[in-house]
């Protein structure tokens, strides 16, 4: 295998697992710090339990989704060199501002409120919960604002002295129409995610205790859990109608920046009007477009996606194959290392993960409408099929957002950078010419054994204590330990005032 593969290979095996622990952490955060907010504002103590019990669920997540993420900085400077020789100067850019505007405000924030709680007032406390919430929704911009610019180049210049792209507009690429659409759409994919593990964790646990029969246990299900199930549903409900309606938007947009992308997510071989939506696809997803077989469709759905028009000449779309013609005849019958290239990505990808990230909703969409049926009206399940449902359901959304970024990624190819004809049509890259000149094939397959091996160690070490906490459910008992509740320190401990910070969990 050469270098250009296996540094492929690593950065699909880190990026996918790494976006496991993202689109929680986004989403978590601000749904524990609405239950924190709940009780400050009422004092419920169930608010203070379910912030304790799920803000514990945040923490391990949040510190092996940071552990996981560094390793991407790296590949971007070696086994990607080229490419940070090319776009460094832009791309670079959000990705610092991500780190100095974001992440160590999320982090420092984070640290006062694990380290907080007894030692600030409830409301400051709180506001380091929101800060936190606020700073990992603005690293989400920032990360997209660089990923959006390489689907759809703006704000920058080629160089051809240096061969390089420099920037000249840093509110264009915070502004990117690509990105307007990304993010949205991202964000409230992390609140479908986190809103399905809420609901689907406190779910398991309210079926579990009304099982008991035990009048105080079933009364725990209906005091704290069920909120919590509700609360999730609603997080689950905005976050579906937001992925419905941004996802819309943003294939439209696709369809204008990437059109071979669009084409190949519904095995679109030839330009029509009135394109059918394809449910089911047979034959050989091979580029060639040869033998595909379109066994169910929605007629008219995939040009209403992308051009708002069910039938007619506004409905037309172009196909893979126009796309390869229009392609070839802008950049050049390409070929490296001998193959031409093809400017359309791999169908049977694209096809299938564009599929499967709409699918997994299901799971998300069953678990918040049975939620809804059994607990209407104040009351609580004991219905087995609930909790095996709840527990299915958890996993689903986290698979469809890596699905969706798989359908992005690869949907861009054989572009790293992706042309902008509009303006700026010099600067892009091909896949093959971004990948490091010096970093040889037996480095990369090493340091990817390496990371694969310690990647699958911590993803061991997370779902054992996902699992763990998960388990162990809702504290039994907690008090308030803000200053407001603790009495002045007396004579007998005047130090009291003076003792050191306590991990609070």
């Amino acid at each position: 295998m050469e270098a250009l593969e296996l540094a492929r290979w690593q950065f699909a095996i880190t990026t996918v697992y790494h976006f496991i622990f993202v689109p929680l952490t986004i989403g978590l955060s601000p749904l524990v710090a609405i239950m924190q907010t709940a009780w400050v504002r009422t004092g419920n103590e169930r608010w203070l339990r379910l912030t304790k019990f799920f803000g514990k669920l945040l923490l391990i997540n949040f510190a092996l989704g940071v552990v996981t993420g560094i390793v991407q900085e790296f590949q971007f400077g070696m086994n990607w060199s080229e490419y940070s020789r090319f776009v460094g100067d832009v791309f670079g850019a959000p990705l610092a501002m991500e780190a100095l505007a974001a992440f160590f405000i999320e982090s420092t924030f984070l640290g006062l409120w694990i380290f907080g709680w007894d030692r600030l007032s409830k409301k400051v406390h709180l506001a380091c919960i929101w800060a936190v919430a606020i700073a990992t929704n603005a690293s989400a911009f920032f990360i997209l604002a660089a990923n959006s610019w390489m689907q759809h180049p703006v704000g920058a210049e080629y160089n051809p002295e240096t061969g390089r792209a420099e920037m000249t507009d840093i509110w264009a690429v915070l502004s990117n129409n690509t990105l307007l659409a990304a993010f949205p759409h991202q964000i409230t994919a992390t609140f479908l995610t986190a809103g399905t593990f809420v609901a689907g964790i406190a779910s398991w646990w309210m079926v579990r205790l009304v099982r008991t029969r035990e009048a105080e246990k079933v009364e725990l299900a209906r005091h704290v859990y069920r909120p919590a199930v509700l609360l999730g549903v609603v997080a689950m409900l905005v976050g579906g109608i937001g992925v419905a309606v941004t996802g819309d938007v943003q294939g439209k947009i696709m369809y204008q920046q990437q059109p071979g992308k669009m084409a190949s997510a519904e095995a679109l071989c030839e330009g029509t009007e009135s394109a059918p939506f394809s449910i089911l696809t047979i034959g050989d997803l091979s580029n060639s477009c040869e033998g595909v077989n379109h066994v169910i469709e929605i007629p008219g759905l995939t040009s209403y996606l992308g051009t708002g028009h069910f039938s007619g000449p506004e409905s037309y779309l172009p196909g893979v194959e126009d796309v390869q013609q229009e392609y070839t005849e802008r950049y050049g019958d390409v070929t490296l290392a001998g193959d031409p290239v093809t400017y359309t990505p791999n169908l049977a990808m694209t096809y299938w993960s564009f599929r499967l990230m709409i699918g997994m909703a299901a799971g998300s969409i069953a678990l918040s409408l049975a939620a809804l049926w059994l607990t209407r009206r104040g009351r609580v399940t004991d219905k087995v099929w609930f909790s095996r449902l709840a527990l299915v359901a958890i996993p689903m959304p986290f698979l469809a957002n890596s699905f969706g970024w798989i359908f992005t990624e690869m949907g861009r190819q054989p572009w790293v950078v992706a042309p902008n004809p509009t303006g700026i049509d010099q600067i892009r890259l091909l896949t093959e010419r971004g990948v490091s000149e010096v970093v040889g094939p037996g480095v990369v397959l090493t340091s990817m054994i390496a990371f694969t091996l310690l990647y699958g160690a911590l993803a061991a070490v997370w779902f054992t204590l996902m699992r763990r906490y998960a388990v162990e459910g809702v504290p039994l008992s907690v008090r308030d330990e803000s200053p407001e509740a603790q009495e002045p320190p007396g004579d007998d401990d005047p130090d009291q005032a003076d003792r050191p910070l306590s991990f609070a969990y």
